[in-house]
């Protein structure tokens, strides 16, 4: 499969897995997984055959490890950045001393009135190193990395978990917790 099918086969997986799972008649079990089977006989019905080898190779293939199987392989789901309610089930952690947060320059006014918000999504994402927030950051016009104080927010009672791909959640960052890196 070549990487510009595979990111078409990506955004499709991450629009039924996080976003619109009912559009292709899925529902999202507990901890959002879905059984491979029905995923691939969903895809098919709505224009998107794929095998359960292309399947392996779009989730091994991802860069940023946006979908997981379950161990048993039988199950799928998207690792986090979910817009439907789902319970990822993911037990709190003790986070580093400092995160990271890549956003655009363009939103930095509204973050030091409000901070980092989830917006549609569930948590607000934050990377574990500069550069992975940079790439995010980047996606969304001039990019800015802010330097969230995770230690403070525990202390101060804020919860994080982490997801299967590294990516770091909470609730939400108020502007007291963040600076400009």
């Amino acid at each position: 499969m070549n990487e510009k099918t595979m990111t078409r086969v990506s955004k499709r997986l991450s629009r039924h897995l996080r976003h619109r799972p009912a559009e292709i008649g899925l529902a999202l079990g507990p901890g959002g997984w879905v059984p491979v089977a029905d995923l691939l006989t969903a895809l098919a019905r709505h224009g998107l055959s794929l095998t359960r080898a292309e399947l392996d190779a779009v989730v091994a293939g991802n860069d940023k490890r946006r979908f997981a199987f379950d161990e048993t392989g039988t199950l799928i789901r998207a690792s986090q950045g979910h817009s439907v309610a789902v319970d990822l089930g993911l037990p709190d952690a003790a986070p580093p001393d400092v995160l990271f947060h890549g956003t655009a320059e363009r939103f930095l006014p509204a973050i030091r009135r409000e901070g980092l918000r989830p917006g549609s999504r569930h948590d607000v994402h934050l990377s574990g190193n500069r550069e992975t927030a940079l790439r995010v950051g980047a996606r969304h016009g001039r990019p800015v990395v802010l330097t969230v104080d995770a230690a403070a927010m525990a202390r101060d009672g804020y919860r994080f978990q982490v997801s299967a791909n590294g990516v770091w959640l909470t609730r939400a960052v108020p502007p007291e917790y963040l600076r400009r890196h």
